[in-house]
């Protein structure tokens, strides 16, 4: 046996290794972009800094929990963002006239309206979800420059802005409630994927869609409830950004589709369905936050931080390309 052929076995223990545990990647990922901009910046590695880098992924993160559940469906979502901005905009409207919870039911309704159409159009008309998605985005960022009347709808203190409620954990640690909500939506949803029969459909649909029909499994339902409880985890991250940012903004989030999208892939999720986890979804998400975080305190144009986004969600896809014919041959 030659020292070429041993090398190349190692290699692929180590790919193999990578496709069993999607998460390891992006937490050592993370890693790396916490120590690079703690060495770059002064002001990084804050335990205040921190916590804002975590709350600045909150919003982030839930699109991109939402939108794990499609991908590994082998679907895409490109108006999970503008769907967001919309239910901000309707519940920052109607607290202004009605009840605040009301309002806040109303916001969350509407993101799983806008996810029960997507879902019926791809599950009963076959249309692909990145035509249908894209349509709805159009649609949808006229909807909000619309209900915005071209300003900007501020949100009083109260239900609305309550997941920016700030403590202090162990007397030092800054968190606030939207972190917890995050952290337990993360939870229910990793239990949902991996200890629950719906879970395991969810894998098969993604991983082969007529092989599932044939086993048994509903596809269409499977299709059709993913697309649901997403568009539920998009209106609660509405809910974050006004704890987030008091403020109901037509303008907001242009690009919170592509960094969910990034975060998902980043995280280890195949774009081609079937396979990954919402562990490494967090650490994802955690990673652009970071990226952004950091770029910002080294003085990076924005500009140059969305170029920055582009060019690791290719890199991701390369990799994961690479990765699904490796596992293919």
């Amino acid at each position: 046996m030659t020292t070429a052929t041993v090398n190349n076995r190692e290699r692929e223990t180590l790919g193999e290794f990578f496709l069993r545990a999607p998460a390891v990647g992006p937490a050592l990922a993370l890693v790396v972009a916490v120590l690079v901009f703690s060495f770059a910046t002064d002001t990084f590695f804050d335990l205040d800094n921190l916590s804002t880098v975590v709350q600045q992924s909150l919003v982030v993160g839930t699109l991109a929990l939402g939108q794990t559940l499609i991908i590994l469906i082998a679907g895409i979502d490109l108006s999970n963002a503008s769907s967001m901005v919309v239910a901000t905009l309707v519940m920052a409207k109607l607290a202004a006239v009605t009840n605040v919870f009301f309002a806040l039911l109303a916001g969350v309704a509407l993101t799983v309206v806008v996810g029960l159409f997507i879902g019926t159009l791809a599950t009963r008309i076959k249309l692909p979800a990145f035509i249908i998605t894209l349509g709805t985005f159009t649609g949808l960022t006229a909807v909000a420059k619309l209900i915005a009347g071209g300003q900007a709808v501020p949100v009083s203190d109260g239900l609305l802005t309550w997941l920016g409620t700030k403590r202090y954990l162990f007397g030092g640690i800054p968190i606030t409630y939207g972190m917890t909500l995050a952290l337990l939506m993360f939870l229910a949803v990793w239990y949902a994927l991996t200890k629950t029969a719906w879970g395991k459909h969810v894998y098969a649909v993604g991983n082969a869609p007529e092989s599932a029909r044939l086993s048994g499994i509903k596809v269409n339902r499977t299709v059709l409830s993913v697309y649901l409880v997403a568009g539920l985890c998009f209106g609660i991250a509405a809910w974050q950004a006004l704890g987030r940012t008091p403020n109901a903004d037509p303008n907001q989030f242009q690009l919170g589709n592509l960094d969910s999208i990034t975060a998902v892939v980043l995280g280890g999720t195949s774009l081609f369905g079937g396979r990954g986890s919402v562990l490494g979804t967090l650490f994802g998400a955690l990673v652009v936050a970071v990226l952004r975080s950091g770029l910002t305190q080294m003085g990076v144009d924005g500009n140059y931080q969305d170029l920055a986004t582009g060019a690791l969600l290719i890199a991701a896809v390369v990799v994961d390309r690479i990765a699904r014919r490796q596992q293919q041959s």
